[in-house]
């Protein structure tokens, strides 16, 4: 849950939002909460009850509020939709008992998701909007750069383009600032981090077979778990291309690690179709994308795997090659050597060398970035201190439509305090033209009694 604030003051019709503080729920998304009624609406209480606390009571009714959902959503929409929807309506009836302003509780495509990311790093990179001189916010005139996120269940790229968009269903026309942005913009569906470890999951069963013990070329060297096959791996829509025909759902199997780099790489490329394209070029599977352009920034999951990377092998991550050169050593460590070093549990860290392999595939193979675009991906957490995801573009575009309070030259500083700012520098500047003139006269009365 994040809380935003912005003035009364509108900037052609888009609010200058800041962050206020943000509060993590507890549990997983409102998705996990299929079948349990009341589970997804009592997750939200002790966020929802801080923010009464923390914003201002007299601002309550006044305070609109917005959930958005995600591709967990997206997912159970596909499988089950009358569930999908029970959530929503548990949620917002949850929402609506809360003392603030209930505008929406929606699922957000995969293209609005990317689009939002992208409005929240330009927002944040000072790219629409910066503060100038005495107090006027100001269109600064720089070039965007694309926005790359990796969540639980989808990935998304967006960047701005003049190049024609083959598929209609990329393109995303933005206006902001008074300015019109014309965006490409792609969410992969079941490639966010846990997906993918999944189907990855599910892709070894089907090659070696459905059996007791199955090998995990990524997971370190000794490292075993169990797992079950539906709730674990088969129940996901994500892993339907893999389900065997007849299988227990029930029955656990082994999974032994073997830290392998190469074998990783290699069934990890496999699960990527490079092949089919009906447009004049793709990234992968089939769907469109034009040349890159600019620079990037990279966050959510894409952070934390540079980050777990970066921490293990004290290798800067600056080119392809040498994030091929640390990958492989990372694959190498044993779940002692990584938990030791990160001092994270072996939960995240058996999935390192996994999930960074991934990364490597998605970034270089897929979106086609290399030796020279490499470098200008900026792999962040933060920017400005606010934290990079969607949500803030989210509430950026939605401020469009939250009647201005006051309209008027947007300042730095409301108008009380610049009116007196204003007075004192007037004042301060006759005195300082008074004391050189004064200077001036001793000056020339001194000339003369010489």
């Amino acid at each position: 849950m994040y809380i935003y604030k912005w003035p009364a003051d509108k900037q052609n019709d888009t609010g200058i939002v800041s962050q206020h503080s943000e509060c993590h729920v507890e549990g997983g998304g409102i998705s996990s909460y299929a079948g349990v009624r009341g589970g997804a609406a009592k997750s939200l209480e002790a966020c929802m009850d801080r923010a009464v606390k923390e914003i201002p009571k007299f601002r309550h009714q006044q305070t609109p509020l917005y959930l958005g959902a995600t591709a967990g959503m997206r997912l159970l929409s596909m499988v089950n939709s009358s569930e999908s929807s029970r959530i929503l309506k548990e949620v917002e009836t949850k929402l609506k008992s809360y003392p603030f302003k209930v505008k929406e509780a929606t699922i957000l495509s995969g293209q609005e998701e990317g689009a939002y990311g992208w409005v929240t790093v330009n927002y944040l990179m000072e790219n629409f909007v910066k503060y100038g001189f005495v107090g006027r916010w100001l269109n600064p005139g720089r070039k965007t750069i694309g926005a790359l996120d990796l969540g639980g269940a989808s990935t998304q790229i967006t960047f701005q383009t003049s190049d024609m968009v083959e598929d209609e269903a990329n393109v995303m026309e933005l206006k902001l600032y008074g300015q019109t942005y014309t965006l490409y913009t792609q969410s992969f569906l079941c490639y966010g981090q846990g997906q993918f470890l999944q189907k990855l999951l599910a892709y070894l069963i089907k090659t070696q077979g459905v059996k007791s013990k199955v090998s995990h070329p990524c997971y370190p060297q000794g490292f075993n778990t169990t797992i079950t096959l539906g709730a674990d791996v088969f129940d996901s829509p994500c892993t339907k291309d893999y389900r065997p025909t007849n299988f227990n759902p029930l029955m656990v199997v082994s999974v032994v690690g073997k830290g392998d780099y190469q074998s990783c790489l290699d069934n990890i490329t496999k699960m990527f179709s490079f092949t089919n394209c009906s447009f004049s070029k793709c990234s992968f599977d089939g769907v469109f994308q034009p040349n890159l352009r600019g620079s990037f920034m990279a966050f959510s999951a894409f952070f934390f795997s540079h980050s777990y990377i970066s921490n293990l092998t004290n290798i800067s991550l600056a080119s392809p090659n040498q994030m091929k050169e640390a990958i492989r050593l990372v694959c190498n460590m044993s779940i002692s050597e990584m938990t030791g070093i990160t001092k994270q549990p072996k939960k995240y860290m058996k999935n390192v060398c996994a999930v960074a392999n991934f990364v490597q595939v998605l970034l270089t193979k897929g979106y086609g970035f290399n030796e020279h675009s490499f470098p200008t991906i900026s792999f962040q957490k933060k920017a400005a201190g606010a934290s990079v995801g969607w949500a803030l573009g989210y509430m950026l575009s939605l401020s469009s439509m939250v009647p201005a309070e006051r309209l008027g030259l947007m300042k730095a500083v409301p108008s009380g305090p610049w009116a007196g700012i204003l007075f004192l520098f007037i004042t301060l500047l006759f005195f300082a033209l008074g004391y050189m003139v004064l200077i001036y006269r001793n000056t020339r009365t001194k000339e003369g009694m010489v």
